[in-house]
């Protein structure tokens, strides 16, 4: 009761400060639940898929091995960026390695864009959410002794209780900060360990790729 008599009470600049860490908390928390679920699924897509792309014939049959294991889309455009536009246009233009080299890059890009989705939110939510709590503590603490200095004689029983409820303010915006900066860590591990893999497979594409142009280019 002691948090909703502060918001109520407090005025509107704690009803807003309230209704801020509340959505800072749903948003941070639906992340957090949506990107624990897409990166454990993205570290099982990419072993099985470059490992099923490894073990194909050829690239023809590699998209259609590839294709049932990449639930989240990540190999599968790096193995189609190894066809490359077709002659008329920019994209073309220049030796095939380098439009190689750019539409894998172009493609890794779309996929690392992909998995760090939401990490910006996470990074302001654990930033700021702190801040916030402490608006509404200092706002809470300002009405507090201010209500009482129009009522009179002012004591410490009378000071600690709006002031202790004031203070639960700055324990609910480090509530809502802590597991947004947890959770921002132990994605961005993840991301880094996912990120390292498809680079490395980025690369053995384009080697092999490079490789096969050159053999088919011999007399």
């Amino acid at each position: 009761m002691s948090l909703l008599a502060l918001i109520t009470q407090g005025g509107l600049v704690s009803q807003w400060v309230a209704l801020l860490l509340l959505a800072m908390s749903v948003a941070s928390w639906i992340v957090i639940l949506w990107k624990a679920w897409l990166l454990q699924r993205a570290a099982r897509d990419v072993a099985r898929s470059t490992a099923a792309f490894w073990q194909s014939p050829s690239l023809a049959q590699a998209r259609d091995n590839v294709a049932p294991f990449d639930r989240e889309a990540l190999v599968l455009p790096l193995v189609a960026a190894t066809q490359l536009a077709p002659g008329g246009t920019l994209a073309s233009a220049g030796e095939a390695s380098a439009q190689l080299t750019r539409v894998l890059r172009n493609a890794l890009h779309a996929a690392l864009n992909k998995l760090q989705f939401g990490q910006v939110l996470l990074a302001t939510v654990g930033s700021t959410a702190p801040f916030v709590g402490l608006l509404g503590t200092v706002w809470g603490i300002y009405h507090a002794l201010t209500g009482m200095a129009g009522a009179g004689q002012v004591t410490i029983d009378k000071v600690s209780g709006p002031v202790g409820e004031a203070l639960i303010m700055t324990a609910a915006g480090l509530a809502v900060a802590i597991p947004a900066v947890l959770a921002y860590n132990v994605f961005g591990r993840s991301i880094g360990r996912i990120e390292a893999d498809l680079e490395g497979f980025a690369f053995d594409l384009r080697e092999l790729v490079a490789g096969q142009g050159t053999k088919a280019s011999r007399p």
